[in-house]
């Protein structure tokens, strides 16, 4: 979603000035008129028709309202009629990108486009049924509290993590700036209770880092565009200069978008000053186009050879930014597998109960003027992740064993053949052989050996072959190869 900087400004200006241009038309009509004896009337007939129109159905909408609110067999909140009338008037557009937020939606789009969200600075994982610390982010409320990596949270505000997911867990410990959160701790056998004050926490858009098969290409991810993507962005290429790259690899995969002043900059920063980046198409029909600019970059330039690696989770202004490398960049190789196709652009209209509507304004082209709206971009080279990659997680509630059949049990031998176990059977039935090879996977890995599937076993098995699709990353490995001939 492109989204602009200082939105709300912005977006009033919009509609405001909509309503001034109608009454300059109108005033100017009549004039027209008065001096020439008539002949401009059917404008302001127009214009005054439209509102008409307008005030009729709004005050239908009213009618219904009330009709529902004061008749209905049953009591019905004035929120839920609100929230509902414009939820409807939202989907007969058959956009998906316009929509109608409640409080919570609008602060959670809010926080990804900041950059920033209230919380305690831990990053967590689930191991399994335990939420376990990974490390606490330095200045924060988790860091300042001594709390360490490795810690095992029991409780939050009192209450057992033991049945929680992963977000769940998240979402209770993530809230409102200055407000306060318990947290229990087990470590080394000792529990203990620290109260921790949610503060502003940073989230960085982009890590960087030398490839490992070759210190001279930088590898940079970016995994979405927010309020300091640009800079952090500037500051990477800056720091892996220094360590020697000489050319770089830009991971966009699975980035899903943001801001569209971020994606203009870092794509300013890979061309020519003067070409075209993004066309930005609106209601009149008449494109707008950016162009690369020191304004844009303020004059910091990637002269280096770089690729940039995009796959069906590149989205928006993700898109935007491959497009604009592809089209008018400089020796700038696309690689991965065919983009999301987002090619429209978005921004929002917040309410004072803080909830938001996001709508769609304008659709955006590419600098050749290309479309790419449900289209994507193809890339140059395809490459991609093994398949099984894309398989669905496996159920852990359930214990897979030999003479059942299903769609998990597929999974999991597809799984199993990908980690090197012997199996001629892959359709979903669990027979001796699969269970043969979940018998010796639980003794390769010192687990139970118990030939059935249960949560452990395929908590184990889905964690190696993640770890093994990280290693087997054709398109990176293909960058990699392309940047060092």
């Amino acid at each position: 979603m492109e989204k602009e900087k200082q939105k709300e400004p912005k977006l009033k200006r919009v509609f405001l000035q909509k309503k001034y241009n109608l009454l300059t038309t109108v005033l100017v009509a009549v004039c027209v008129a008065l001096l020439s004896g008539g002949g401009v009337f059917w404008l302001m007939d127009r214009q005054v028709k439209g509102l008409e129109s307008a005030n009729q159905a709004m005050g239908k909408i009213n009618t219904v309202y009330n009709a529902l609110y004061y008749n209905y067999y049953k009591d019905v909140s004035q929120q839920k009629l609100v929230d509902g009338a414009l939820n409807g008037m939202v989907e007969a557009l058959g956009d998906p990108f316009t929509e109608y937020m409640n409080a919570t939606e609008s602060q959670e789009l809010n926080d990804s486009i900041s950059g920033s969200f209230g919380g305690i600075g831990a990053q967590v994982q689930k191991s399994g049924s335990e939420i376990k610390i990974m490390s606490p982010i330095a200045g924060t409320p988790t860091a300042k509290a001594g709390l360490k990596a490795n810690d095992v949270i029991v409780k939050i505000d009192g209450r057992s993590t033991k049945d929680y997911s992963l977000n769940k867990a998240v979402s209770l410990m993530r809230g409102k700036v200055g407000t306060k959160v318990s947290v229990t701790i087990k470590r080394n056998g000792t529990t203990f209770t620290k109260t921790l004050t949610r503060a502003k926490i940073p989230v960085k858009t982009v890590e960087g880092k030398l490839a490992t098969e070759d210190k001279q290409v930088g590898y940079i991810q970016v995994t979405s565009f927010s309020e300091n993507t640009a800079k952090e962005f500037k500051q990477t290429v800056q720091s892996l200069r220094k360590k020697g790259a000489k050319s770089f690899i830009i991971d966009v995969r699975n980035n899903p978008g943001g801001l569209m002043d971020q994606a203009l900059a870092m794509s300013s920063m890979f061309v020519e000053n003067g070409k075209p980046i993004l066309q930005v198409v609106g209601r009149d029909g008449k494109p707008t186009v950016y162009k690369a600019s020191n304004e844009l970059d303020d004059g910091f330039k990637v002269k280096e050879k770089s690729i940039v690696l995009i796959n069906g989770g590149s989205a928006s202004a993700s898109e935007i930014f491959a497009a604009a490398l592809k089209q008018s960049g400089n020796n700038v190789t696309l690689i991965g597998t065919k983009s999301y196709g987002k090619g429209t652009v978005q921004n929002t209209l917040p309410f004072k109960d803080k909830t938001e509507l996001k709508l769609t304004i304008a659709k955006w082209l590419t600098p050749d003027g290309t479309w790419i709206h449900k289209k994507g971009i193809k890339p140059d080279v395809e490459a991609d992740y093994p398949d099984v990659a894309y398989l669905t997680a496996i159920d852990t509630a359930k214990t897979y064993q030999e003479g059942q059949n299903s769609k998990q049990i597929k999974n999991l031998q597809q799984m199993l053949v990908f980690l090197g176990y012997d199996l001629d059977e892959k359709s979903g039935y669990f027979n001796e052989q699969t269970k043969q090879a979940v018998e010796k996977y639980q003794t390769d890995n010192g687990l139970t050996v118990t030939g059935t599937a249960d949560k452990a076993t395929v908590e184990s098995i889905e964690a190696k072959v993640a770890q093994k699709v990280t290693e087997s990353d054709n398109a990176y490995q293909k960058a990699v190869e392309k940047l060092s001939e």
